[in-house]
């Protein structure tokens, strides 16, 4: 009889297209689905406080679609080397299977794991389920990583796309006893603070969740996606990163159902919004090709010369602490951050305004947003994360140049036109014109009476002047050319 054989669940939290699951369930033999709640050994990037929220809603689904196998979640806490270990004596495992991850503690402590497996004469074997291309699979002409976006992407386009791998029908073989286990509850999962109360207002996580977003934005907002991605009112965009993020749904089962809505036209990808929202899934990917192979560059600037950048002093925090509440005085930066705190996401154009004005009008360090959005974001990835705030920051790879400074009102103006973004976040701003909407403290003053807005009370005065915090910007990445570093 062949012996169980564990299945260790980390971020894949699905059944469909796992290869991990696949293989377990073809080796024969009982099948253990397991998760560790292994937070201490990720150290500094744990999973925050939105996160966990959505862990436990995804652990509470993925064990439900088990049980609907004839299987079940086997939930413990501690260190996953010693978890393992024990489950296996507990089970009689003669085997563990996992899919891989690419945060750079997280590799370490999978190679000893599996070295620890493998010296107990376990079969310990990783699978890619996250990907459409592994980085260490990827190399540019020279030999190295790539670290511009357009000839990576345009190198993995050429490549094959493995196809989703199936899942037998009928229950999961079971152990003849189940090992003991931790209740979800026990995992303390769920933030103590009330924030995320409303989180599940907007979010259905878990494998069926993702499923259904991503049939909803094939069946009409990506035909709109290309002209409409930028406008965060305009409800084009997939919404789909916190599934990704936490594997209940995969690149390679989005890049099928693309193919299928493709199927008799002839042409893949079939329109402009279907081909640019398959070159974002090229991002993510491009993402974690970065953070794999400059695994230094979650903390550090990939770029050397942005180590030596004059960030401002916020000794108490006070300018930190503004750009968190969305009280800066500029409206379409202040309605992204109060969208962050009460659904635990913001739409991506206006992320880059709010990081933008973080680390130019303010001229914080881009390490501090990093790690407020870790906190507060549900789809918070560690190799996006990283990306975004270091093209942002004008100090990683393919990164926007740091004098590019976004205005904020020009922003608002150009991609939210007829306020209903600032206007749905700011309520106290929602009688004013749309004229002043992005502008509140140029309204002559007769308006902002009749619009109940008493600047200072009601709403606050810019925390900076959008001119001067610029120059001031400028003068900064500046210096770094004075002291002989190669400006951009």
């Amino acid at each position: 009889m062949t012996s169980p054989c564990l299945v260790w669940f980390r971020l894949d939290l699905r059944l469909r297209d796992n290869p991990a699951l696949s293989a377990a369930l073809a080796r024969g033999g009982p099948v253990i689905p397991c998760f560790v709640d292994d937070g201490e050994e990720q150290g500094k990037w744990r999973e925050g406080g939105a996160s966990r929220w959505w862990l436990h809603h995804s652990l509470l689904a993925l064990n439900s679609s088990l049980n609907e196998k004839g299987s079940m979640l086997v939930l413990r806490r501690g260190a996953a080397e010693e978890e393992l270990i024990q489950l296996v004596r507990e089970t009689g495992a003669g085997a563990v299977y996992w899919n891989r991850r690419y945060e750079p503690a997280i590799i370490a402590r999978d190679s000893r794991v599996k070295e620890r497996l493998r010296a107990e004469g376990l079969e310990a074997k990783s699978f890619n389920a996250a990907l459409l291309n592994e980085p260490q699979a990827i190399r540019n002409k020279q030999g190295g990583p790539f670290q511009v976006f357009t000839p990576y992407w345009r190198h993995c386009s050429a490549l094959p796309i493995e196809p989703p791998v199936t899942l037998p029908a009928g229950p999961f073989p079971a152990p003849d006893r189940w090992p003991s286990g931790a209740a979800l509850e026990a995992l303390r999962l769920l933030p103590e603070k009330s924030w995320a109360d409303a989180f599940g207002d907007r979010w259905t996580p878990g494998e069926a969740g993702a499923a259904a977003r991503l049939a909803r934005f094939l069946k009409e907002p990506v035909g709109r996606y290309a002209e409409q991605r930028d406008e965060p009112a305009a409800g084009a965009v997939s919404e789909l990163s916190p599934h990704l993020h936490f594997g209940e749904t995969s690149p390679r089962l989005i890049w099928a159902a693309a193919q299928r809505l493709s199927k008799g036209t002839g042409v893949f990808p079939s329109s402009r919004g279907l081909q640019k929202f398959l070159t974002e899934v090229g991002w993510r990917e491009f993402a974690y090709h970065l953070l794999y192979h400059f695994p230094n560059t979650t903390h550090e600037p990939l770029r050397e010369e942005f180590r030596r950048f004059p960030w401002a002093d916020d000794p108490d925090g006070r300018l930190f602490n503004v750009w968190k509440r969305g009280r800066t005085g500029y409206p379409i930066v202040d309605a992204g951050m109060r969208e962050l705190w009460t659904t635990g996401w913001m739409h991506n154009r206006v992320r880059m305004v709010a990081a933008s004005f973080l680390v130019k009008h303010l001229r914080l360090a881009w390490q501090q947003g990093a790690a407020w959005f870790w906190d507060t974001l549900v789809d918070a990835d560690l190799a996006s994360n990283t990306l975004g705030w270091q093209w942002t920051a004008g100090c990683g790879a393919d990164a926007a140049p740091y004098f590019r400074v976004f205005a904020p009102v020009l922003q608002g103006e150009k991609f939210d036109p007829e306020g209903r973004y600032v206007r749905r976040w700011i309520p106290e701003l929602a009688r004013l014109p749309d004229v002043w909407l992005h502008k509140p403290w140029e309204a002559p003053p007769e308006v902002l009476a009749q619009a109940g807005v008493v600047l200072g009370k009601d709403y606050p005065q810019p925390i900076v002047d959008h001119a001067k915090a610029r120059a001031e910007a400028l003068r900064a990445h500046e210096t770094l050319r004075s002291t002989g570093a190669p400006g951009r």
